[in-house]
């Protein structure tokens, strides 16, 4: 029996990754070789027909671009992504939303995975707690979605204000934006694990890809739309 994965020497690329997960593996970009992106994409692309690199870089996106002319690079939310054939969609709405602009890059990680892997997302930017009201008019939006991803730095309210709102999983996103006392993102953490509101589950800093893949994966539970 062939092993389910392809031994590259430096890289072993898990091509059972979909059927035992449900997604295709995803590239982490940071510290990877253009040459050995595109090597490593080239796999999963022929197995999967889809291809998501996160945390990339406009070198990898070149080397990747000349073998794969679809190749798209998301420069905010460093992203490279690939569709040669578009993976199967999801029912439901993720919401993505976010406190600030400052937590766009964040944000955008998460729409890009959430869009790669067949998730509709309904996008809502700058709605932090500094003006509760901008966050009170989007209220039926987000009540729309079936799950929210809420993304915010400083110290990290945000998450609990919406969870107060809406009847939905709240998948909250600590930043690394805010003041010297935010320690790189720390605070916002802190604040979103000991939230008052209740279903708030937290993923780590910046992981923006985390809560998509996390939200990704409630979607794939939705039963289909009644005919």
């Amino acid at each position: 029996m062939a092993e389910p994965f392809v031994d590259l020497g430096f890289a072993r690329v898990d091509t059972d990754r979909a059927r035992r997960c449900g997604f295709p593996e995803v590239i982490f970009g940071a510290g990877k070789t253009p040459e050995e992106v595109l090597a490593i994409g080239r796999v999963l692309l022929e197995k999967n027909g889809v291809l998501l690199v996160s945390r990339a870089n406009v070198e990898q996106h070149r080397a990747l671009s000349s073998a794969f002319p679809a190749a798209r690079w998301h420069e905010r939310a460093r992203c490279l992504t690939v569709e040669l054939e578009p993976w199967p969609k999801s029912e439901g709405v993720v919401g993505v939303i976010c406190a600030g602009t400052s937590d766009l890059p964040v944000a955008d990680e998460a729409a890009v995975t959430l869009e790669i892997f067949g998730n509709s997302v309904e996008r809502i930017t700058d709605v932090g707690v500094a003006g509760v009201h901008r966050l009170l008019a989007a209220r039926d939006r987000l009540e729309a979605c079936a799950v929210l991803i809420v993304v915010a730095g400083m110290e990290g309210a945000l998450p609990s204000a919406v969870a107060g709102l809406v009847s939905k999983p709240v998948i909250a996103v600590p930043t690394s934006v805010g003041y010297g006392a935010s320690f790189g993102g720390l605070a916002a953490l802190l604040g979103m694990l000991n939230s008052c509101g209740s279903g708030v589950t937290v993923v780590n800093i910046d992981n923006g890809f985390g809560a998509a893949y996390a939200a990704a994966q409630i979607t794939r539970l939705l039963p289909p739309p009644a005919n």
